[in-house]
């Protein structure tokens, strides 16, 4: 039987950070920052695919964001350790000597050694908004800082707004003034009702989210049920007694609906698919709440016919029978 001894090479260095060989130290640093920020543990308890996928990110930029050791690398590939570069204190990948070393125990996060505080605290201020020890940033505003060994989230930050009945029906996008004074956008879901939250990542101080609770200001002729809308249809007393078409308004404009004859008030018309966005699909519907409306001054011979009316046809509403 042959024996086979394989020897699995680590992926490019630059492959890792995503950047081209000709990139600059800053373009370097930059998706280092990125992908660290992303894959970090802290992000991502437990995942041990994230907690690997970090460890080779650090490894790559322990060599290529090193000027020497890039140099070395881009010679001789992955060989360069054995080439002279990774004796002792040669800091090559895994020999915790290079910019960032990270020791992984048992607590919430990695322990960091031998790393310059400066360095360390610029990374921490682009992972989580914050400090590694806690304090204000620049412009006095507050950032994390570490709690039993691990750092704590910036906090999120609410802030009200208020939008008109038709675009929460339809959906659109407002601009408010963030809390550090910058302009956000956001786009409002068609359908949204009163009282929800619309979250804004990294919209809120430090790195902090924003989150937007929507007040949704009354219509002067709609008024929602869930994904159904409810308008009111005032009808005469003609239009109730023997049916008529009468004009509808909807979030589309106006449609003409039949009236049955002998529609009383309160009885709904429905219009199908006239309603709100439905969460499950499709849409709500429209419902046309009938109002009998009586004029407030009926001449003699009115009274007289609705009389002889009422003796043709007997009718007692409150009847139980």
């Amino acid at each position: 039987m042959v024996r086979h001894d394989w020897i699995v090479m680590p992926r490019d260095y630059y492959e890792v950070l995503g950047v081209a060989r000709s990139a600059t130290a800053d373009q370097i640093k930059a998706a280092y920052h990125k992908l660290a920020k992303k894959h970090h543990p802290d992000r991502n308890p437990g995942d041990k695919e994230a907690a690997a996928k970090f460890k080779e990110i650090q490894q790559a930029y322990d060599v290529i964001g090193d000027a020497d050791k890039r140099k070395k690398y881009d010679q001789f590939g992955p060989a360069f350790e054995q080439m002279g570069a990774g004796g002792p204190g040669g800091g090559g990948p895994g020999s915790g000597q290079g910019p960032f070393h990270f020791r992984w125990g048992s607590g919430s996060g990695p322990e960091v050694e031998g790393v310059d505080p400066s360095v360390m605290e610029s990374l921490f201020e682009q992972m989580f908004g914050g400090a590694g020890g806690g304090g204000r940033a620049a412009g006095g505003r507050a950032r994390g800082g570490r709690r039993g060994g691990g750092f704590t989230p910036p906090p999120d930050v609410e802030h009200a707004v208020e939008i008109d009945f038709l675009m929460a029906a339809r959906g659109g996008t407002v601009e408010i003034l963030g809390p550090q004074g910058q302009r956000v956008s956001a786009r409002i879901p068609s359908g949204i009702e009163d009282g929800q939250t619309l979250r804004l990542r990294e919209q809120g101080v430090a790195g902090g989210d924003l989150k937007l609770k929507v007040r949704v200001r009354p219509h002067p002729q709609f008024r929602r049920e869930g994904p159904d809308l409810i308008v009111r249809l005032p009808l005469t007393l003609g239009e109730a007694v023997l049916g008529g078409k009468v004009d509808v308004p909807t979030l589309d404009g106006v449609i003409t609906l039949t009236v049955p004859p002998g529609t009383s008030s309160g009885k709904r018309l429905r219009l199908r698919g006239q309603g709100l966005p439905n969460p499950g699909g499709g849409k709500g519907d429209l419902f046309a709440e009938v109002q009998i409306v009586v004029p407030e001054k009926i001449k003699e011979e009115s009274r007289e016919l609705i009389r002889e009316f009422m003796k043709q046809n007997p009718h007692d509403p409150r009847s139980r029978t």
